[in-house]
């Protein structure tokens, strides 16, 4: 039977809002450990991907007429007193394929006619369906195309409206997942605190099973290697780690100011000259212990025997010795949220060269997950994984700086 098109199920407004209610349901729903403990790109990948919506396109070269069929057309008639008559006909019908998702053909756009095509709705293609009495193909034609361009200009309206809501929904899901962890985090910091032994709630809700939600293919929620519940670990914070990078961006600017001063350095003076101003402004604060030297850790911060961020110092030996360094760090940080940085100096006299090459030396590694934008011209940050969990994620500064040669002894 046919039904106007883009009304019968209410306003698309609502029920676009009704979808972002849906992911913080899901969010809230989901345990205490898991959310904690996987990684947050994966989840936000996955919530975005199961959300977002695709707006509805006509098949133009696939649209087809059925065989026309005999049919009863009920009409009334003035001159007896408006009763219905039926009267023979014929019923033609026209199917109209079409991708994307069929359910928003029942919602009403934010732009919209008093006067709305008509049709049935099924899950790849509308049924228009047309009951003359009187053949005439050229009136029969008009009307089709009178329908075909209604439902054009609501699909138009459609797809903006959609893709309003596609562009907010991986803010609003990452928003979800930060703040609901944030909460659990603090939740559980304050639960250790007071030193009485933990039990999981038998009652606790396991999972959110979100209705009826129709995609191309399955989207699958990531999984996580342990069941063991999650304790929190010491974190640097996130302004901390950008005043750790501003303090030795500023060291970097003296030593491209006083180039006679450490083109002799190696790496180890080099990293010393880094030493001096970070412990003149961590050592004894409540961020952590102090920057030291260990073995091969270049830069280190610990709080209670653990490293929170880790830098590495080196000479920019081409992109086998980049993916080492990466590799290294790496194997120093066991847990996630911990960040790191790499210092990375050039003495070779193409800089432009060196810093084109090294995305892709990072997006070629195993453990690479996303780039973040950063406005500065020399440096890079990107999300890792640890080898073998996906959940355990790394943060990661490249700064690389251009330093001077050696200076040549005069023959």
């Amino acid at each position: 039977m046919d039904e106007l098109l883009f009304r019968s199920q209410g306003a698309l407004r609502e029920f676009l809002t009704s979808r972002m209610d849906f992911i913080v349901q899901e969010i809230q729903g989901l345990g205490a450990d898991y959310l904690l403990k996987v990684s947050e790109t994966d989840l936000a990948e996955y919530l975005t991907e199961k959300y977002v919506l695709e707006s509805p396109a006509v098949l133009d070269e696939e649209i087809h007429q059925l065989e026309p069929t005999d049919a009863e057309l009920q009409v009334r008639s003035l001159y007896r007193g408006d009763q219905s008559t039926y009267v023979r006909g014929t019923e033609f019908q026209v199917i109209v394929p079409f991708s994307g998702d069929a359910r928003l053909f029942h919602y009403q756009p934010s732009h919209y006619t008093l006067n709305p095509p008509r049709g049935e709705v099924y899950e790849h293609r509308l049924v228009l369906t047309y009951q003359v009495q009187q053949l005439d193909a050229r009136e029969l034609q008009r009307s089709i195309s009178r329908t075909m361009d209604g439902i054009r200009e609501y699909l138009e309206w459609v797809a903006a409206d959609v893709e309003r809501f596609n562009g907010a929904l991986p803010r609003h899901v990452s928003r979800g997942i930060a703040g609901r962890r944030q909460k659990l985090l603090e939740d559980r910091k304050v639960s250790q605190a007071l030193g009485i032994p933990l039990k999981r709630r038998e009652d606790a809700p396991r999972t959110y099973v979100v209705p009826d939600i129709r995609r191309k293919s399955p989207v699958r929620r990531p999984t996580l290697s342990t069941e063991e519940s999650f304790v929190p670990e010491p974190e640097l914070d996130e302004a901390e780690y950008e005043n750790i990078l501003r303090v030795i961006r500023d060291m970097a600017r003296v030593l491209e100011l006083n180039p006679r001063a450490f083109a002799g350095m190696g790496e180890e003076d080099l990293r010393t000259q880094f030493l001096v101003p970070l412990n003149a402004q961590y050592e004894g604060q409540a961020t952590g212990e102090t920057f030291n030297f260990q073995g091969k850790t270049d830069i280190l911060i610990k709080v209670d025997g653990k490293n929170i961020f880790i830098a590495e110092c080196k000479f920019w030996r081409g992109p086998k010795g980049l993916t080492e360094t990466i590799d290294q760090l790496l194997g120093y940080l066991s847990w996630r949220d911990t960040k790191a940085a790499i210092l990375l100096f050039n003495r070779n006299r193409d800089l432009t060269r060196v810093l084109m090459q090294i995305p892709g030396i990072i997006e070629d590694h195993a453990c690479f997950k996303r780039a973040v934008d950063l406005r500065h011209e020399t440096d890079f940050r990107y999300v890792l994984h640890q080898p073998g969990d996906r959940n355990r994620q790394v943060i990661l500064t490249i700064l690389v700086f251009d330093v001077p040669r050696p200076e040549q002894p005069t023959p």
